[in-house]
């Protein structure tokens, strides 16, 4: 087994959100600034603890300094989760009160849309700061609902991979996509238009049956999508999504999704790599949805957001070769590059 390195561990600050009255329950944890304020999105979503809150923060903000450093942006990584409420809530005044306390960070974080809200929520988060990005845009202008960058990196980055690891376009090949949200959906249009047979699963099925009319896919269960018969597996739902007893049963050469933190544990890399299965790091492959976050913030047009999206897949072609030349895994290989920018503005900062 190939030894991994601890990541790189900047000091965390993690900013606890409460208003009982706006129904606020949460946490911005901010992993690293050394390039520039803490930027990653606002996730929604129904935890069942405030323990299990705060650990995906942690670890959504510990992917975005990576992300973000890979991706060549002057932002450090942070995220904010907050958990929705089980009853009756107003959900204007929820975002309005989080958007008054990402004000009060002074410019420290930059929120904008993830998994659970949209492009409404980030309006009502405008209210109250500036610090706050997937707004609608003026033509010409970065901005907007994110995710179509997002699906796109994903898509050049899994055909350049194709064609790395399994020498072969997307045309022909099965790619079981888990998830069909926003992202997932995006990205199965895009497969399909190229030629790619799906297979699909969804705990929404409303979404998931629609889809699969649209685009001829067949549907599994979500307990069976990582073992179909297919090429490619696309986590694109929550992370954690490539497990040990998931690797185990995976039919697919090649892992490349839009899901953040899909590793389980970093020791599933190494099982990947054991296994023959190429992994395209997801920090990597997703990062069309902060270029764009980014450039809105920055006040540049669609065509810097165009420019820097099509660098991603040139970058995960590199990073599988030479994690090949070098018999290690993608994921060990991508992690040396993100903290070799962020060690590096340290110590220019130092």
């Amino acid at each position: 087994m190939v030894a991994r390195p601890a990541r790189l561990t900047p000091p965390v600050e993690c900013i606890r959100l409460y208003d009982a009255d706006a129904g606020l329950d949460g946490v911005i944890a901010i992993h690293s600034t050394a390039l520039g304020p803490g930027a990653g999105g606002c996730r929604f979503w129904s935890y069942p603890s405030r323990d299990e809150a705060l650990a995906d923060a942690l670890r959504l903000a510990e992917g975005m300094s990576y992300k973000n450093a890979l991706a060549a942006l002057p932002f450090g990584g942070a995220k904010a989760v907050l958990r929705r409420p089980a009853g009756a809530f107003d959900r204007a005044k929820l975002f309005r009160a989080f958007g008054r306390v990402v004000e009060g960070l002074g410019g420290l974080y930059v929120t904008a849309e993830d998994v659970g809200t949209s492009v409404d929520d980030m309006q009502e988060v405008a209210g109250a700061t500036r610090h706050v990005a997937g707004l609608p845009s003026a033509e010409g202008r970065a901005g907007g609902d994110p995710s179509p960058w997002t699906a796109k990196g994903v898509f050049e980055s899994m055909r350049v991979a194709a064609r790395t690891v399994l020498d072969s376009d997307l045309a022909g090949l099965t790619v079981a996509v888990q998830g069909t949200g926003n992202v997932g959906a995006d990205l199965c249009r895009r497969l399909a238009d190229a030629g790619a047979r799906l297979v699909i699963a969804d705990p929404n099925p409303l979404r998931r049956d629609r889809l699969a009319a649209i685009l001829g896919a067949r549907v599994v269960g979500v307990d069976e999508i990582a073992s179909v018969q297919a090429e490619i597996f696309a986590p694109c739902a929550l992370g954690g999504a490539l497990t040990p007893e998931v690797v185990r049963g995976l039919k697919a050469k090649l892992v490349c999704g839009a899901a953040n933190n899909q590793l389980a544990a970093p020791a599933v890399a190494d099982l990947l790599m054991n296994r023959g299965i190429a992994y395209a790091p997801d920090y990597v492959v997703n990062a069309g949805g902060i270029i764009s976050v980014s450039a809105e913030y920055l006040g540049e047009d669609e065509s810097d957001v165009a420019y820097r999206v099509a660098e991603i897949a040139p970058r995960v072609a590199a990073l599988l070769d030479r994690a090949t030349r070098e018999g290690r895994s993608p994921a060990l290989v991508a992690d040396e590059m993100a903290e070799e920018v962020i060690v590096g503005a340290q110590r220019v900062a130092a």
